[in-house]
């Protein structure tokens, strides 16, 4: 390394560390809680867990410190019920609510044990009140698949009571409200959102809870930009202009970014990432990525979604989470960002966007109450005495479901 590169990377270490007295790392996707399930069975108490001294995952309390990071939203991820991806029953009973239960159980419990360190958040606000007044590192919750809803916009509203504030459109199957992008890849069509999924859409915007577009079809992103009333994001997706996979994020779309307000937090997956031809992706493939989506959308619209430990591997030179400030240090080495810049891509971009939201709701809640639509093959079996009860009014038992139609060309006066 010569004089000049290695005086220009201690400037980028110095001016990385004057940032982060004031801005930590916001990382919008992580899967440790499914580690969690899947190796631990949820037991935080074995003798050998111990999330305070380096554990082998992506993800611990060491390298979260290393990494500057101040919020994390760790992803209370089920699988699609159907190891057939493009599976289209959507009635089938399954326990698909009880396991994302147990993954907002499980995170809750793990902030809880480690709560010297980590604070469970459910408003911007106090996300950012946990990194810069009381040091630790906040806690929010996602959920990645409206499949995990079990195509019950009650269950959507439940779990915003329990403090998730983001839902994936889809994971790799179709559901009920939308398209997949998995889907695209196996030969389906394209149908992007349906009215059931505008309904929820809507839903979302009215309770505060962030519209995530990662994994969706292309149609689905734009179905989503055309009825949103809120910023969306993209929790963990990357440039398909880079590379080209359909869970990356088009031109057409990064162009829309600029209006809707949203934001693409950048995936670290290999698949997504790398150039063509190599065998691994490196740290500057991450920054390439992230470098396009500035081109394309502006500083404003990027971000970080890391999807470490749901990964088999990170890049060459950001294996984990604690190689967050080499990241930073390279966008400063090769831009000449302000100091605002950065801090919008290391997490504040994400934060407008979720406190942008929480405005949407806040109006939307005043004048609507909750949507009370149900999908349209939902099947509703009752036990045969159920009409021996008492009637609430005549004909009760014969009502026809009613829903509440909102004109999504209805303008909203919101605050910016």
């Amino acid at each position: 390394m010569t004089v000049d590169l290695r005086e220009e990377k201690e400037l980028a270490q110095q001016r990385f560390k004057e940032i982060c007295k004031h801005a930590k790392i916001v990382d919008t996707h992580n899967d440790f809680p499914y580690l969690l399930r899947v190796q631990l069975r949820n037991k935080l108490q074995l003798a050998e867990f111990d999330f305070e001294n380096g554990l082998t995952s992506h993800t611990d309390l060491v390298k979260m410190r290393q990494g500057q990071v101040g919020v994390q939203f760790f992803s209370c991820f089920i699988e699609c019920k159907n190891p057939n991806y493009l599976y289209q029953d959507f009635d089938t009973p399954t326990t698909v609510v009880r396991d994302t239960l147990e993954q907002i159980d499980v995170t809750r419990r793990l902030v809880c044990k480690y709560n010297n360190d980590l604070k469970f958040v459910d408003c911007a606000d106090d996300a950012i009140a946990a990194f810069r007044n009381n040091g630790k590192i906040a806690i929010a919750l996602g959920v990645e698949g409206l499949h995990q809803v079990d195509t019950s916009l009650a269950v959507l509203r439940q779990y915003y009571s329990l403090g998730v504030r983001y839902i994936t459109l889809t994971h790799n199957c179709d559901n009920p409200f939308a398209t997949a992008a998995s889907s695209i890849t196996g030969g389906l069509p394209d149908r992007g959102l349906s009215a059931y999924g505008i309904e929820c859409i809507f839903e979302m915007n009215r309770l505060g809870m962030m519209v995530d577009l990662s994994h969706v079809s292309h149609r689905t992103m734009h179905d989503a930009l055309d009825v949103t009333k809120a910023p969306v994001i993209f929790s963990h997706s990357s440039a398909y202009t880079l590379t080209e996979h359909e869970r990356n994020v088009r031109d057409d779309v990064l162009e829309r970014l600029k209006t809707n307000g949203g934001v693409v937090q950048v995936n670290f997956y290999q698949d997504f990432i790398r150039k063509p031809g190599s065998d691994r992706a490196t740290i500057d493939d991450a920054a390439d990525h992230i470098l396009h989506i500035i081109k394309v959308a502006g500083w404003e619209h990027v971000g970080l979604g890391s999807d470490f430990d749901g990964i088999p591997q990170g890049p060459k030179g950001l294996e984990d989470v604690s190689k967050y400030p080499d990241l930073i240090c390279k966008i400063i080495e090769r831009t000449n960002a302000t100091n605002e810049q950065i801090e919008g891509l290391m997490g504040l971009n994400v934060l407008r966007v979720w406190k942008k939201t929480e405005l949407v709701a806040l109006q939307l809640s005043k004048k609507l109450e909750p949507i009370e639509s149900s999908w349209s093959g939902r099947k509703w079996e009752f036990y045969s005495y159920a009409k021996e009860f008492p009637e609430l009014f005549p004909d009760a038992y014969k009502l026809n479901e009613k829903s509440t139609v909102w004109n999504y060309d209805q303008p909203l006066n919101i605050e910016k």
